[in-house]
């Protein structure tokens, strides 16, 4: 066993998860964590790799061709969850999401097949016009290619850091505790997104040992009979939650606008504030942002949704944060630093 390089391993793993739990202390709403949680992860995989000697090398085969094989069955599992999506949901934007991004998935591993068929079959498996057409379309397959590996891992990397979240504890204790909206019923009751919000938020309150305030917060749509918060605050009270513990925000038409509107109830309180943010699972990571915006120091925690529902909204969580110019211009520059090799070599060629 080759001592030397396990302490190695064990300096670099150790930094770099340093690095991470600091960030992370500091503020678990910002977008570094994702790319340290990346080197995190890999410097200790290599500190596992590191005490099997010899061994190793085939091991990093076997995790790459299951990484491999997990990457060809991800886009079919995206297409199939997005047919399940619509099925349940019904059909709208925010629900084909999932089948959309599974197509340009698809479509990006089929250009990697036929790139690979162009450099490494025999010629006479492409002879007449069917060579030709790929072979000229090579540069296109390839940035094609290059494009839906960079898509797929920057998307996969949020993801499992939004997933993260949920896997760390956090105090109890809580002065207040905020619900944020989402859509109601026809009839003006909570739905089940809503109704999971609500029952995280009663399960908080009741493991307390000093019971918080609770306060729902969103405003009234244009197709909604009441606010938001009006119909958690009667489903609260339906479940037990005494009304003097319940204070409504009921002017909020956006998460961010939930956030400050709640902020400014609180701070309008005396005593202390310690506070907890509770939302759907994967808008965990947005609402913090919007906190740490809003300059609300408070926790985030997930509520449960049905599986099924995941994918297109973590979609949704992806594209809303790389939509704010600082990360879409990272992003941007990002990817041209992916694709230079290319553009170098087509730019000599």
């Amino acid at each position: 066993m080759d001592w030397k390089n396990i302490l190695f391993t064990f300096i670099v793993a150790l930094i770099f998860c340093g690095i991470f739990a600091l960030s992370m202390h500091r503020d678990r709403s910002r977008y570094r964590n994702v790319i340290f949680l990346l080197f995190a992860a890999i410097s200790l995989v290599d500190l596992i790799l590191s005490f099997f000697g010899r061994f190793a090398t085939a091991i990093v085969l076997v995790l790459f061709a299951v990484l491999s094989l997990f990457l060809l069955v991800f886009p079919f599992l995206l297409i199939f969850n997005g047919v399940v999506m619509t099925r349940r949901e019904g059909k709208s934007l925010a629900n084909l999401l999932s089948l959309l991004l599974g197509i340009v998935l698809l479509a990006g591993e089929v250009s990697m097949f036929l790139w690979g068929s162009v450099l490494f079959i025999q010629p006479i498996a492409w002879q007449g016009c069917l060579e030709k057409a790929i072979s000229g379309a090579s540069p296109a397959l390839m940035l094609l290619m290059v494009t839906t590996f960079y898509l797929s891992f920057t998307f996969l990397i949020f993801a499992f850091y939004c997933f993260f979240l949920q896997l760390i504890p956090v105090k109890k204790d809580f002065d207040y505790v905020i619900i944020h909206g989402a859509g109601l019923r026809k009839d003006g009751t909570v739905t089940k997104l809503l109704a999971e919000r609500c029952d995280k938020a009663i399960a908080i309150y009741r493991r307390d040992p000093t019971p918080p305030y609770l306060i729902p917060s969103g405003g009234q749509g244009g197709d909604e009979v009441c606010s938001e918060a009006d119909a958690m605050r009667r489903y609260l009270i339906e479940k037990g939650i005494p009304e003097d513990k319940i204070l409504m925000e009921d002017k909020s038409t956006t998460t961010l606008e939930n956030i400050r509107n709640s902020r400014d109830l609180i701070e309008s309180r005396p005593g202390r504030k310690y506070t907890a943010l509770v939302t759907s699972n994967y808008h965990v990571y947005r609402a913090m942002r919007y906190a740490r915006k809003a300059g609300l120091n408070a926790v985030g925690i997930g509520a449960h949704v049905a599986s099924y529902y995941w994918p297109s909204a973590i979609i949704r969580e992806f594209v809303a944060v790389h939509r704010e110019k600082k990360h879409l211009l990272l992003y941007v520059i990002g990817y041209l630093i992916v694709i230079s090799p290319l553009l170098l070599v087509w730019t000599i060629g």
